[in-house]
């Protein structure tokens, strides 16, 4: 099984297991509480470990990574790509920490990164008939759906949130 998918479904039990516990503590789960812990466990999980395991790949084992994405080795923007990976997967662990709009500049940063990236794995479908396993895999289709999973999750957090206010 590919790490991605046990990175989301981690995420996901991670989740579940926090509610559950949370359940049996009697304590109070609504939307807002249930949306929350999702949105943290895809924030510290999904986008923290997950980019610091990018990172691991692309700064120490680049020609490994590279050769699974179908990238020529030895570029030194698969370093500029770790670092990039690095920043994000620190952003991301730093959620559990930092919250409001901490959350928000994350998830934009991500996304960001994570569409552009299927951008490019798109455009090398496209002009390069590139179909390696890392350009064209669950990576790719992750790199859309993680970035509409997390802002979903935000905008929904924040409505609640904004409505538990009123």
């Amino acid at each position: 099984m590919e790490f991605i998918l046990i990175l989301i479904i981690l995420t996901i039990l991670v989740a579940l297991t926090t509610l559950i516990r949370n359940k049996i503590k009697n304590r109070s789960l609504n939307g807002l509480i249930i949306i929350k812990t999702f949105l943290l466990s895809f924030l510290v999980i999904f986008v923290g470990i997950g980019s610091i395991w990018a990172f691991i790949g692309h700064a120490f084992m680049p020609v490994l990574v590279a050769e699974s994405i179908g990238w020529a080795t030895g570029s030194p923007f698969q370093t500029e790509v770790a670092f990039a990976n690095l920043a994000i997967g620190i952003l991301g662990i730093l959620c559990y920490f930092f919250r409001d709009n901490f959350w928000v500049a994350t998830v934009i940063a991500s996304s960001i990164f994570l569409l552009g990236a299927a951008y490019v794995h798109l455009i090398n479908i496209i002009s390069y008939s590139n179909h390696s396993v890392g350009n064209v895999g669950t990576i790719f289709f992750m790199d859309i759906i993680g970035p509409v999973i997390l802002v979903v999750l935000l905008i929904l957090y924040k409505l609640y949130e904004r409505k538990q206010m009123d």
